[in-house]
C-alpha cells in the first residue's frame, strides 16, 4: 500500500484547539505541555509570567532602540503583536521588509517562510531573526523542494508558468524565478494570474489548491479546465488532461482555513439573518461561494474597520486576528465562524519568551536564530518576488 506522508505541522494543529473563552498566553513551561515541537530555550525563560515577559521585552527594546525592527503578522498572539513596530499580512510585511533599510536587525514574528522572504528582500547589511525556528507552516511543508522539482521536470516544456503562493520555501520561490514565474499572496493572486497568462498558456499553482481554485474560478476558468497535482500520485494525471488544462493545482491546503464549513456559515445566519459572512480565500470553494465577502487578511481587517457600528461579522480566518478585531471594534459584533478556538499552530509558537530571548541575545552581541539563504537561491527567489512587488 502506498504510504502518504502527512506533515507533522498538520498533525499538530489540533493540539492548540480549545473551547476556552479565555484564550490567554501561559508560561512557556505550561505551553510546552501541549507536546508539539518547540525549539529549546534557556531554562530561565520557561517560568517567566506574561507580565514579567512584557516588562522585560519593553526594556530590551528600549536598550536596542532603532537598531531593531519587529515585524508582527496579524495571526500572532496579542502578547507578541503588542511589541511589533509594524503589523501586516504576508504581502504587506514583505513589502515593508524591502523598504525598511535603516534597521540593522529585523525580527520577524511570523513563520519561517516569511522570515526567509524578509532575508531575501532586505539589504545585505541587515540581519533577519525568527524568534522560534519551530515556527514553520503546514501548507509550505506540503510542497517540498524535491517534489516540486519532479513536477516541474514534467511541465517545463509545456508552456506552463509556475506561480507560488508566499507560503512556500525560498527554494520553490527560486524555481519560479528561474522559470519566468512569480510569487503571489492572497492580496494579489488575480494580478499574478494576469502576469502568468501574459507569459504562457497555463499555470502551475503551488502549494494551496484552494486559493488557486478560488482565484481561477473568479478569473473565469472552469472547474474542468483545472487538474489537481498530487505529489504522491503524479502519474495519475494523463498527458491529455495536462494538455487541456489551464491551471494545475498543487494538492496542499491551510490547516486553519479548511476547518471552516458551509454548516458554520448557515448556523451564523440562522442566529442572525443580518450577519455578514467574511472569509479568507484559503477556505474551500463551497465556503467561499456561500460567503458574502472574500479577501486577504488585510482585506478582512479593512472590511471590519470600515463597517458601520452595530453590524455583525462572522469571520473565517485565524482566531487571533478575529479576537483582535472584536476587541478593537467593540461597537460591532465580530466573531469566528468556528466555535472551537484553533490558532495557527506554527504561528502560535512565537511565544513572548522567544522574543525576549532573541532580544537579550542581541544586547549581548549574539544574533540567535538568524535566517540565512544562500546567494544563488536569494538571487533567483528575488526575481519572482520582485515581479510580485511590481504588480
Amino acid at each position: 500500500m502506498e504510504r502518504i506522508q502527512i506533515p507533522i505541522t498538520e498533525l499538530e494543529q489540533s493540539s492548540f484547539c480549545t473551547t476556552e473563552s479565555n484564550f490567554r498566553t501561559k508560561t512557556l513551561q505550561e505551553e510546552f505541555n501541549t507536546g508539539v515541537r518547540w525549539q529549546r530555550i534557556p531554562a530561565r525563560y520557561m517560568k517567566l509570567s506574561p507580565e514579567a515577559l512584557r516588562v522585560s521585552i519593553q526594556g530590551a527594546k528600549d536598550a536596542l532602540r532603532d537598531e531593531v525592527l519587529i515585524l508582527g503578522h496579524h495571526y500572532q498572539r496579542e502578547d507578541v503583536i503588542e511589541h511589533a513596530d509594524l503589523q501586516g499580512d504576508s504581502y504587506l510585511l514583505s513589502k515593508l521588509a524591502s523598504e525598511k533599510r535603516e534597521a540593522k536587525i529585523i525580527i520577524f514574528c511570523g513563520v519561517h517562510f516569511m522570515a526567509e522572504t524578509a532575508e531575501i528582500l532586505s539589504s545585505s547589511k541587515q540581519k533577519v531573526i525568527l524568534p522560534n525556528m519551530a515556527a514553520g507552516c503546514s501548507m509550505a511543508d506540503m510542497a517540498n523542494t524535491k517534489q516540486v522539482e519532479d513536477c516541474w521536470a514534467r511541465l517545463k516544456d509545456t508552456d506552463t508558468i509556475p506561480v507560488t503562493y508566499m507560503n512556500s520555501t525560498a527554494e520553490i520561490k527560486a524555481l519560479c524565478g528561474r522559470n519566468n514565474g512569480i510569487v503571489c499572496t492572497s492580496s494579489n493572486a488575480k494580478e499574478a494570474f494576469d502576469y502568468a497568462y501574459s507569459k504562457g498558456k497555463r499555470i502551475l499553482f503551488i502549494p494551496d489548491q484552494h486559493l488557486g481554485r478560488n482565484t481561477a474560478l473568479d478569473y473565469g476558468i472552469r472547474e474542468e479546465e483545472m487538474v489537481l497535482w498530487d505529489p504522491y500520485r503524479p502519474q495519475a494525471i494523463s498527458d491529455e488532461d495536462l494538455d487541456s488544462s489551464k491551471v494545475i493545482l498543487w494538492k496542499g491546503h491551510c490547516s486553519v482555513h479548511t476547518r471552516f464549513s458551509v454548516k458554520q456559515a448557515e448556523a451564523a445566519r440562522a442566529a442572525d439573518p443580518n450577519v455578514n459572512v467574511l472569509v479568507h480565500p484559503e477556505c474551500t470553494n463551497d465556503v467561499v461561494s456561500t460567503a458574502d465577502y472574500v479577501g486577504s487578511t488585510e482585506y478582512i481587517k479593512r472590511m471590519v474597520e470600515k463597517a458601520p457600528s452595530g453590524s455583525s461579522w462572522a469571520i473565517g480566518t485565524e482566531v487571533n486576528l478575529v479576537k483582535r478585531l472584536a476587541h478593537t471594534y467593540p461597537d460591532k459584533n465580530v466573531f469566528c465562524l468556528d466555535e472551537m478556538i484553533c490558532p495557527c499552530s506554527t504561528m502560535y509558537r512565537v511565544h513572548p519568551a522567544y522574543l525576549l530571548w532573541v532580544l537579550e541575545g542581541l544586547i549581548a552581541g549574539i544574533a540567535i536564530n538568524e535566517i540565512k539563504v544562500d546567494k544563488s537561491t536569494q538571487r533567483d527567489a528575488k526575481l519572482a518576488l520582485d515581479r510580485m512587488l511590481s504588480l
